[in-house]
This record gives C-alpha cells, structure tokens and sequence, in this order.
C-alpha cells in the first residue's frame, strides 16, 4: 500500500465533499486489495478502477453498470453512490485479497497476533491451502477498515508502530493489546480501537 497517490483532480471530483467521499471509498477498497491499478489523477476513471475491484469481489452490483458508463455530474446523486460504495465496502469482507493486501502492509506476525491466529495459519490462508472460517474473515476484514483509516495519517511502518504504541484513550493500553484471541469488532476493546484510528482519518501527520 499504497495504490492512491492523487496528482491531479478533475470535475466534478473538485468538489471537497465528493472528493472526500471519493477517496475514502478509494482508500478502503485499496485497503481490502480491490485496486487493479494506482490511481494518480481523481476522476471518472479512477471510479471505473474502483468499480472493477468492486465486480472482481462480488459488491455493489447494482451500480456496476453505473460505475462503468461514467457516474456524472450530479453531485447529489454522486454523493449518495460514494456513500452507498463506502458502507457496502465496510459490510463486505474479501478475505482472499485482503490477506495479501495486509500481509504487505502488517507482515506475517503481526497480521497473526492481531487476528488471533498462528503464523502458519497466515500463511495456509495467503496460500489458498485452507478456507478463511468466517470469524477470521471478519477480524481480517475489520484489520483492513482500521488500516484504511490509518492510511491517511501514516505510512506502511508507522501503521505498524501504531499498534503496539500505549493510548490514554485506549486505557494506557495499545491496540494489540486489545486484539489477538477470539474477540469480536463489536467488541469493548476493538471497538475503541476501531474510534480512535477513524479520528485520524484524514490527519497530515506522516
């Protein structure tokens, strides 16, 4: 990660709102593994991108046919796509791309500890040898919504740093702490830890 480095942006993406809506879809889809290709430049096509990743894993299919024709100028309308793609994407785990994805940004062992399996069970899974058990899948999938947020303040080591470093809003205690074992993101635990990485979404700090 990552696959957005935006160098350019075009109408009606100029907009802050849509822009703001756009790049976090972007950004959770990249998260997740969903990216065919970098985008450098937000405009249509990046959204085109952004629906093949969404076809490729089965979510959204109802605006497929939208997303690949061109999503328009309406910036009401536009709005609503960004959030309906935002909330499907947060509802939707893809654990085939999304272990790879993680892999790279988290590594093996620390990707281990915070789901709360072995290492080598990482690996079976990043493999195909075995069926992600739906648990997993939604810890795995929930790894990846936190990253996403992540992405905006850190970079991949600083995402790394990020959960082992003791928070006062997490009690004194790190995010790793509150993950790793059989926990569930409705959770106390992840939960707070799921509040505290989406407040730093969007923050300069690099």
């Amino acid at each position: 990660m990552s696959n957005i480095q935006i160098e350019s942006v075009r109408h009606p993406f100029d907009d802050p709102r849509i822009a703001s809506k756009a790049v976090t879809a972007l950004i959770r889809a990249d998260a997740m593994g969903l990216l065919p290709r970098k985008i450098t430049c937000l405009d249509d096509s990046a959204i085109r991108c952004l629906g093949t990743g969404l076809e490729r894993a089965g979510i959204c299919r109802r605006l497929l046919p939208e997303l690949r024709g061109g999503v328009g100028t309406d910036l009401v309308h536009l709005s609503g796509v960004l959030e309906e793609i935002r909330d499907a994407l947060d509802e939707s785990p893809v654990p085939a791309t999304e272990w790879p994805a993680l892999q790279e940004v988290l590594g093996a062992e620390l990707l281990a500890t915070l789901v709360g399996i072995s290492a080598s069970s990482v690996r079976r899974y990043l493999a195909g040898a075995r069926a992600t058990p739906d648990a997993v899948a939604v810890r795995l999938h929930f790894l990846a919504m936190v990253v996403a947020d992540l992405a905006g303040a850190y970079n991949d080591i600083g995402v790394r740093r990020w959960f082992g470093r003791a928070r006062k809003r997490l009690g004194g205690s790190s995010p790793d702490q509150l993950l790793g074992g059989d926990w569930w993101p409705d959770d106390d635990g992840p939960n707070r830890v799921r509040e505290l990485a989406a407040s730093l979404a969007g923050s300069p700090v690099t």
